[in-house]
């Protein structure tokens, strides 16, 4: 039976990777798509970072200048308080490159567009009038539909959200049986070919990061874990520090990083949420709950091993 279960959980994990999905936001000019890599709850370390027992999908790729806009385009204005957390533009402004100079502040915004303009729970908890200077993070608070005491941060009922440190980690470098140090196939340390990083110069030229598509496909489906920009995480850089202020956590390296060490598992970057003005080489990726196409495919993968199992 042990034996079963093992089999049974390299068998989630490998129907997880080969079923990408993509959901379309906006509408007309504006309208944009989001791809999605399905991450398994079926296995997980038994310490450190990357325990998350429930199914979720990961961005394929990190959120892109192009995206970026035509969010902007029909959001309105990106503001609020601090005012530090809004008060500039992507630095690189190539329409494919991921959008970058984003506070974290920015990118929750970001993300409670995308539920609210498809029907869903916002994830961020927002007070005052959206589009003005007063417009303040907060913490959902015990009583709140969607509350939850491990993470105040996120709505339990939103539908897109930006990955905690524990999820960011596991679909990068979880591989169904143990966390790698690298988020490439095999474990191999990463070369400049299919991953931007600086390694005695630039990836690229002139230097900075390349198309949010680019790169090659990591562990799980994703691009550009490593290198090209930090991504954010939506988990405080120190445990239960769940303030509306406290510093996050980056993951992952840039184009910039020196040294592979800050592209693999162990390495941890953190910066303030509310600065966007300072570091460049800052973007994000969202993440999503299952969808239930997949649940229903793996659940029905699952029954015919069983099947076969007690029939042979």
């Amino acid at each position: 039976m042990k034996k079963l279960v093992t089999i049974l959980a390299v068998v989630c994990v490998m129907a997880m990777a080969n079923f990408a999905s993509a959901d379309t936001f906006g509408t007309g000019d504006n309208q944009f798509n989001i791809d999605f890599v399905p991450i398994s709850g079926s296995t997980n370390p038994t310490s450190g970072y990357g325990i998350v027992n429930n199914d979720y999908r990961m961005g394929t790729y990190e959120i892109s200048n192009d995206q970026w806009n035509k969010f902007k385009a029909t959001y309105g204005a990106v503001t609020g308080s601090p005012s530090t957390a809004y008060n500039s533009d992507p630095y690189f402004t190539g329409e494919s490159v991921p959008t970058n100079n984003v506070s974290w502040y920015e990118a929750a915004q970001f993300v409670n567009y995308l539920n609210t303009s498809t029907g869903h729970q916002v994830a961020y908890k927002f007070t005052g009038t959206q589009g003005t200077s007063g417009y303040a993070l907060g913490v959902w608070q015990s009583g709140e539909a969607g509350y939850s005491a491990s993470n105040p941060y996120r709505n339990s009922n939103a539908y897109y959200f930006l990955p905690t440190e524990n999820e960011w980690v596991k679909a990068a470098y979880w591989n169904g049986t143990n966390r790698q140090t690298y988020a490439t196939i095999g474990d191999t340390t990463p070369t400049q070919a299919g991953w931007n990083y600086y390694k005695k110069g630039y990836a690229t030229n002139p230097y900075g990061p390349w198309a949010a598509t680019s790169g090659s496909q990591e562990l799980n489906g994703t691009h550009n874990m490593m290198g090209n920009v930090w991504e954010w995480m939506e988990s405080p850089y120190c445990t239960g520090d769940y303030l509306s202020g406290s510093y996050r956590g980056l993951r992952g390296g840039s184009y910039s990083s020196d040294f592979a060490d800050y592209l693999a598992s162990y390495f941890r970057n953190i910066y303030n949420p509310s600065l966007d003005n300072v570091f460049v080489g800052i973007g994000f990726r969202v993440a999503s709950v299952p969808e239930p196409a997949t649940i229903a495919v793996l659940s029905l993968g699952v029954l015919g091993i069983l099947r076969r199992k007690r029939t042979a």
